[in-house]
């Protein structure tokens, strides 16, 4: 079964409110299975436009990462990346 990917693009807009929502999802996400793969560090963006930070989180499947999402816990944490940064969320199946 292929596995799936919430990929996050992010540029944080207010640190400190802004660890309040990293401090809460890894708990959220690991219930689903979820792996962090890329949480910040290092990037270039050689094409295209990119906000500044990247998160990739792995899980077992596609349905996982569909479930993590829509969580109503996780979905209450989510208002704080909401009000803290610009973000793009996207959930991929893998191949």
């Amino acid at each position: 079964m292929p596995k799936g990917y919430l990929i996050a693009n992010v540029t944080v807009n207010d640190p400190e409110e802004y660890a309040g929502y990293t401090g809460q999802t890894p708990a959220l996400m690991e219930r689903f299975g979820g792996k962090y793969i890329v949480r910040g560090g290092r990037a270039q963006v050689p094409e295209g436009e990119s906000r500044e930070r990247q998160v990739v989180i792995e899980f077992p499947s596609y349905e996982n990462a569909v479930a993590a999402y829509n969580d109503d816990e996780y979905q209450k944490v989510a208002d704080i990346r909401r009000r803290a940064t610009d973000s793009t969320i996207i959930l991929v199946e893998g191949a």
